[in-house]
């Protein structure tokens, strides 16, 4: 045990400065904690970013956090280097989550999506915010990757897209219903060590409040770049508080399905933002894993949590290593990354959780 400053004691004390340094830290510390019924406290929060504490998204995450579980928090502030929390039991219900900026209402949403699954009954989310950043997964990668994944190892989600809140304007919105799991099954083993052949593909582009001839071209790009047929490409024209644009591939590979997204930006023309998600995705069809690189951060704690199992994906990125250490900290699972071939290596969780 670790006595901190406040005189609470705590399980465990998790370094934010570690690897990346970022926000996953925070966030993954945050899940376990709950989940596995831990306090925790978590010093050096986002140190390896260039304005260091919490932000608005995540004083969100963690007060999403407190509110699902009642715990007790200190140092719930903005700009807050450090963090106590101390969970309670997780309780299913209806919650209504604001971040207040264009922050990443997937992040909140991943946050606290495992805690839920775990509780006894449906709960219902709402969430107002980013839908679309360029820092993380957006709402179309939630739906059309992660949860089709979640949803093999026998979790159920259902979630319906209001609107669209880009950066910096926000005002996005979205609902999610997080089933209970099965006490009895849990969540079965992954198994993503192959992929299938590619049986199809979509390019999607979408803008609001900007020249429609951008998505235009960078649909236009794609079909020359991928040589893809013209009734994959979708030109998608939404209203938002504020101007914005994403172009978004997707290849179903038979058992999984990845996305490649780039996030238009201010001088950057419509055919480098689509020759980015081309070139993400390159690198994955080359690579012949299953898993792409942003999947691999969000499959662990599933399989921390359930029953384990193995995947391939692309050389691990910093972002996944620090997750890994993280939850070593947290967890008595054993995670294991191999390097199998250039570009491939294979990530597996085994043992028991507490």
């Amino acid at each position: 045990m670790n006595t901190v400053e406040s005189g609470i004691s705590t399980d465990v004390v998790i370094d934010g400065a570690q690897g990346e340094g970022g926000g996953q830290v925070f966030r993954t510390s945050l899940s376990l904690a709950m989940c596995l019924g831990k306090s925790v406290r978590i010093e050096n929060i986002r140190a390896g970013r260039a304005k260091p504490g919490l932000l608005r998204q995540h004083l969100t995450c963690l007060r999403a956090a407190q509110t699902i579980c009642n715990a007790k928090v200190i140092g719930d502030d903005l700009g807050s280097t450090e963090v106590v929390f101390v969970p309670g039991t997780v309780k299913a219900g209806e919650y209504h989550f604001q971040i207040g900026s264009a922050g990443s209402t997937t992040l909140v949403f991943q946050t606290v999506l495992l805690p839920l699954l775990l509780a006894d009954e449906v709960s219902e989310l709402y969430l107002e915010g980013g839908t679309h950043n360029g820092m993380s997964p957006s709402y179309d990668f939630i739906v059309e990757c992660f949860l089709p994944v979640l949803q093999s190892l026998g979790c159920r989600v259902e979630t319906s897209l209001e609107q669209v809140g880009f950066y910096p304007a926000g005002g996005g919105a979205w609902r999610a219903r997080i089933y209970p799991m099965n006490a009895a099954s849990g969540i079965d083993k992954v198994d993503l060590v192959t992929r299938g052949g590619q049986q199809a593909e979509l390019a999607m582009a979408m803008s609001s409040k900007i020249p429609e001839h951008v998505t235009q071209r960078e649909l236009t790009h794609i079909q020359q770049r991928c040589r893809w047929s013209e009734s994959v490409l979708r030109q998608r024209l939404v209203k938002s508080s504020g101007p914005g644009n994403i172009v978004s591939l997707q290849v179903n590979m038979g058992n999984i399905t990845e996305v490649f997204e780039c996030v238009g930006e201010r001088n950057l023309s419509a055919e480098k933002v689509a020759s980015r998600a081309i070139t993400q995705m390159n690198r994955y069809l080359r690579a012949g894993v299953p898993v792409g690189e942003y999947l691999a951060d969000q499959l662990l704690l599933p399989m921390v949590l359930g029953s384990g199992g193995k995947f391939r994906t692309l050389n691990p990125s910093m972002h996944l290593l620090t997750n890994i250490d993280v939850i070593r900290m947290m967890s008595r699972k054993s995670i294991t990354a191999e390097k199998i071939e250039e570009d491939c290596w294979e990530i597996s969780v085994t043992g028991n959780s507490e």
